[in-house]
């Protein structure tokens, strides 16, 4: 009998292609069926390939899938750097090391902080657009498959809006991955009230978000694929390592609330003070690779390297590998995330 999940997906740039391994690898379990996807900026393309693949041809046209979109990121796919080269290719801490070092990525950043996207007028342009635009949303929005859930966060209000179903688009999964210090709000039409909203990056206000999946039709068990560390051991002190902790905080802390409101919802259901089956109880698993992501920087999100790229996918398969060796008999019986000791 198959082991139904949710999976939920952060947004972290080309980090993606941690989620990229990850999933890769959670194909391979043909008694793991995916329920629903919920995904944030490069989380919310991982989750669109994934579902359009598998609704159009199953494991491996998501897999696939998956690839194609990650080869259109800077991916070598398929061509793994040889035995006698790889000793010469720097390891990822030195590749991030390198990039921030680099005076076309130090004179990008500082623009980057002084200019507005709009200042570029009529010559602005989404670079991810060429890429989005060749989604076949005819299954990334087909009722058969998984449910997916795409977050951006509305520019004016402030507030999280999830998109699923028919409603997401091109504009939808741009909206997610908007940047606003890199790219102009995406506008997109309320088909309710006709109003026409701006959106910013998903992260901001879900990271990604879970409570689409608390839904009485899915099922209990929720993976959060976790590529922005929780933790890191050293202080930063330098004005880029200050920059990129501040990111890392800010997008994993609706993550955080989340995941504090269902271990408060377990732990009232555990004293009894409220009714077993008044709420769903949630099972939370995490894969991760924290030790790697302290290796990386707000460089190697920003600025996609093929062996990078390789290395983030290579771990995000043995993440998930050694994830299923542990924990795969945990589904469906109990959470793997102590989430008590995470908020202790």
């Amino acid at each position: 009998m198959a082991k139904r999940i949710n999976i939920a997906l952060q947004g972290g740039g080309a980090h993606g292609a941690f989620t990229w391994g990850v999933l890769d690898r959670l194909l391979d379990e043909e008694d793991l069926e995916i329920a629903a996807i919920s995904g944030t900026s490069a989380g919310a393309l991982n989750g669109a390939a994934l579902k359009a693949g598998l609704v159009r041809g199953g494991r491996a046209e998501a897999k696939a899938n998956l690839d194609w979109l990650w080869a259109q990121m800077g991916a070598e796919v398929g061509s793994g750097t040889p035995a006698w080269l790889s000793a010469f290719v720097p390891e990822p801490g030195m590749m991030s090391d390198l990039i921030q070092m680099h005076p076309a990525y130090f004179w990008a950043d500082a623009v980057s902080r002084v200019l507005s996207p709009y200042s570029y007028g009529p010559f602005y342009e989404n670079p991810l657009r060429r890429v989005v635009d060749e989604f076949r949303f005819g299954d990334v929005c087909a009722a058969e498959g998984p449910r997916l859930f795409v977050s951006a966060t509305n520019v004016r209000s402030g507030k999280i809006r999830v998109f699923t179903g028919d409603h997401i688009d091109t504009n939808v999964l741009l909206a997610s991955a908007c940047l606003p210090n890199l790219f102009q709000a995406v506008e997109i039409e309320d088909p309710v009230t006709g109003t026409v909203e701006a959106f910013w990056d998903g992260g901001y206000t879900g990271n990604p978000a879970l409570f689409p999946m608390y839904e009485p039709e899915f099922p209990a068990d929720i993976v959060v694929v976790n590529i922005n560390p929780l933790y890191r051991r050293e202080v930063p002190q330098t004005a880029q390592e200050i920059q990129n902790r501040i990111n890392e905080i800010s997008f994993n802390s609706s993550l955080l609330r989340e995941l504090r409101a269902i271990q408060f919802v377990r732990d009232l259901i555990a004293e009894g003070r409220m009714p077993k089956g008044a709420m769903k109880e949630v099972l939370i698993h995490m894969i991760a690779d924290d030790e790697l992501m302290n290796e990386l920087s707000e460089a190697t999100k920003r600025v996609p390297t093929p062996s990078v790229l390789a290395e983030l996918k290579a771990a995000g398969q043995r993440a998930a590998g050694a994830f299923l060796a542990e924990h795969k008999a945990d589904i469906g019986v109990e959470a793997s995330c102590d989430l008590r000791e995470m908020f202790g």
